[in-house]
């Protein structure tokens, strides 16, 4: 073979060396960027999962307020020897309203709170009496607006423990119409155990102590 040969020889594997190379870094390129889109995929189908968690456990909260509200209302309408409507004392007067002979029950048991995944519930009260039930998280709800009319309170909330449950459903709103520019009722700083009730007559459980 010719000294020219040779050199076109060696010319063109050099160039076919160089080729491979670049075709090996553009697919290494593709790979990384392939990888990438991966991970803004994976990223975004986690936040979107998370989202429709956080979304499903408001709406189990809300429907646990109402179980609450709907509990503290029939104690209260419940009127006793004297016509007297009051509030329950405690949560356990929900599981058992002593109030009467026989066993009557307003509420089965106090709820796990979804939100933070506990047996602990905020309580507003008035005059020492119960009169609404929150979470305890301070976690930020998605839901900010689109409420039943029974829970315009709701709205615009920063908080999930400023979703307050109270009977009647528009106590707080009241209270601001009472008081314009003032702030509604701030719900009690304690919580209360949840304590499931069984069939015996006696039912065991207590307020928290500080």
């Amino acid at each position: 073979m010719s000294r020219a040969a040779r050199r076109g020889s060696h010319a063109t594997a050099a160039a076919m060396t160089g080729f491979r190379g670049f075709a090996s870094g553009f697919a290494y390129l593709w790979v990384l960027m392939i990888v990438a889109f991966m991970g803004i995929g994976l990223v975004a189908a986690v936040t979107v999962d998370s989202t429709a968690a956080q979304r499903e456990k408001e709406q189990e909260l809300v429907a646990l307020g109402h179980q609450f509200r709907g509990a503290i209302a029939r104690y209260h309408e419940t009127q006793v020897t004297g016509g007297k409507n009051e509030y329950p004392a405690t949560l356990d007067d929900l599981l058992r309203d002593n109030r009467f002979p026989f066993v009557r029950r307003h509420l089965r048991k106090v709820f796990v709170d979804p939100m933070t995944s506990k047996p602990e519930w905020g309580l507003l009260r008035v005059g020492g009496r119960i009169v609404g039930v929150h979470s305890m998280s301070e976690k930020m709800p998605i839901k900010q607006d689109r409420f039943e009319p029974e829970d315009m309170a709701l709205r615009g909330k920063s908080k999930y423990s400023d979703w307050v449950f109270t009977y009647p459903p528009d106590l707080q709103l009241q209270d601001a119409a009472k008081a314009p520019g003032a702030p509604a009722s701030a719900p009690a700083p304690e919580a209360r155990a949840a304590s499931a009730i069984s069939d015996p007559p006696s039912v065991a459980a207590s307020e928290p102590r500080p």
